[in-house]
């Protein structure tokens, strides 16, 4: 029989308190959801309060108040240490808005339009309601909607959707039916959505323009020798079209002008006209020469303890007759309250330091481009280069960096725009992969368009620059910033 004994082990953990993970989470909150999520703890926590405007405000010291562990969070008036006098001021209102835009800066340049708004499928089931049709259709209608990819194409015949209707909607709706209604999607804004293929999304768009000699011929073209338009086998579509060289090249503009993905349109900063407005979490100026960095908190309200939950603890502390069972519950509660109070102050204040910081590195590393506005003196630059000059784990960089934008005097630029991997030229010299990506785009717009570099080409040309660069990284870089092969690149 095998005996049972005792075994002591001792194990270190990590474990984060409330307020550390208070902390982690605003530090990943952009500036335009952070007034939201004051404005929910204002009204979630009665202990907190908005400043009002023409109140006077009192830093709340470190050594106004200890910090609780969480045992006594939990169980606050159980502990004999328990200081009333730290729940006690006389008017706690932080100034947690550290290095705050300073007087002298324009408040004007708080609201920056930046692209985010209505999703691609919303605004196509928005103007579902602007047609004649009854509601079953509309229903149908949006249900066909949610198949368009993200590009605008719809890839699913009538057939499939049909089946799809009658097994997730239970209804039975002819392919005649859904066709008469992608037809009437097809002609929603942008032109060409709804199509089932890039040939399709070209002829609606046409057709959808002013019928002049040049669209005409572009319509001819795309039906009758599509795949050698594709293919750039411009001889071929002049003989199956029966047009000069001249004539086919006025098409051919035509054509290119045209949008290839329609829901391209909502990644990009095309239809400003659906966009709202974002704040940038930061603002940059140059200032004598020097640059300046400020948090933008122009919208975000001032907050401190509510007085009269301090007044309560005071209350129950200096008299005897008020220490009843009942107002023993009540003070724990408003205890609790405060400590969540002054948790999220500190939050924000701890929020806005990291934010600094991680700021001001990011513009000493990146100096060179702050004062020039150009991207080719942007310096190759990653996370643990930003972690190592301001002390912080990788991890925090990163929740700094997403989702945040700064205003410059060039622009608004996201943080993880500056961020980016480099290389080494023939020279020693260490450049960002941006530059290089610019020194492609300058030599394919210069290129000859009857003749268009082939990547090989690219490689070559990159290395008389400078730019030892292997062919799949040309082809990487290339089909990043949207650029296609050779052969789709050549004109008439």
């Amino acid at each position: 029989m095998q005996s049972l004994g005792l075994q002591q082990q001792q194990k270190l953990q990590q474990r984060l308190s409330p307020a550390q993970i208070l902390a982690v989470r605003l530090l990943e909150v952009p500036s335009y959801e952070l007034s939201q999520r004051i404005n929910e703890e204002l009204q979630e926590n009665p202990a907190l309060e908005e400043v009002e405007d023409g109140r006077e405000s009192a830093r709340i010291g470190e050594d106004e108040y200890t910090e609780q562990s969480a045992d006594e969070y939990q169980n606050p008036l159980q502990n004999e240490d328990f200081d009333y006098d730290a729940y006690i001021q006389d008017d706690e209102i932080p100034d947690y808005r550290l290095h705050s835009t300073p007087s002298g800066v324009d408040d004007e340049m708080t609201d920056i339009p930046m692209t985010a708004g209505v999703s691609f499928g919303e605004y196509l089931k928005s103007q579902v309601y602007l047609t004649k049709m009854d509601k079953p259709h509309r229903h149908i209608a949006k249900f066909i909607i949610g198949n368009i990819d993200e590009d605008g194409y719809l890839r699913r015949t009538a057939e499939e959707l049909s089946d799809d209707l009658a097994f997730r909607e239970g209804l039975n709706v002819s392919e005649e039916e859904i066709t008469d209604i992608i037809r009437e999607i097809q002609c929603f804004d942008p032109p060409g959505v709804g199509a089932k293929d890039l040939k399709e999304c070209l002829l609606i768009q046409l057709r959808q323009q002013p019928a002049t000699d040049v669209t005409s011929l572009a319509i001819r073209v795309l039906e009758t020798a599509f795949d050698d338009f594709s293919k750039r086998h411009f001889d071929k579509v002049c003989v199956k079209c029966g047009v000069s060289e001249e004539e086919l090249k006025q098409a051919v503009q035509e054509i290119t002008r045209l949008n290839p993905k329609p829901g391209s349109a909502w990644t990009g900063t095309v239809y400003d006209r659906h966009l709202t407005t974002v704040i940038p979490d930061f603002i940059v100026d140059t200032r004598e020469g020097e640059l300046v960095v400020t948090l933008n908190t122009g919208e975000l309200p001032e907050l401190r303890i509510n007085r009269e939950y301090s007044q309560l603890i005071e209350d129950y502390a200096s008299n005897t007759a008020n220490q009843t069972t009942k107002m023993k519950e009540a003070v724990q509660f408003v205890k609790q309250k405060i400590d969540s109070a002054r948790w999220f102050i500190d939050a924000i204040e701890q929020r806005n330091e990291t934010l600094l910081k991680t700021m001001n590195a990011i513009i000493e590393k990146q100096k060179d481009f702050f004062l020039e506005g150009d991207s080719m003196y942007l310096k190759p630059m990653i996370l643990q280069d930003i972690a190592d000059m301001t002390g912080y784990d990788v991890s925090t960089i990163s929740r700094v960096s997403n989702s945040k934008y700064v205003q410059t005097e060039f622009g608004v630029f996201p943080l993880k725009y500056f961020f980016t991997s480099g290389m080494t030229t023939t020279e020693g010299e260490e450049v960002s992969s941006r530059e290089v990506k610019q020194i492609m785009q300058e030599i394919i717009a210069g290129e000859d368009k009857s003749r268009p570099l082939t990547d090989e080409q690219m490689v070559k040309v990159l290395a008389a620059y400078g730019y030892q660069i292997a062919r799949r990284t040309v082809v990487k870089y290339r089909e990043q910033m949207g650029i296609p092969v050779a052969r789709l690149r050549k004109e008439v």
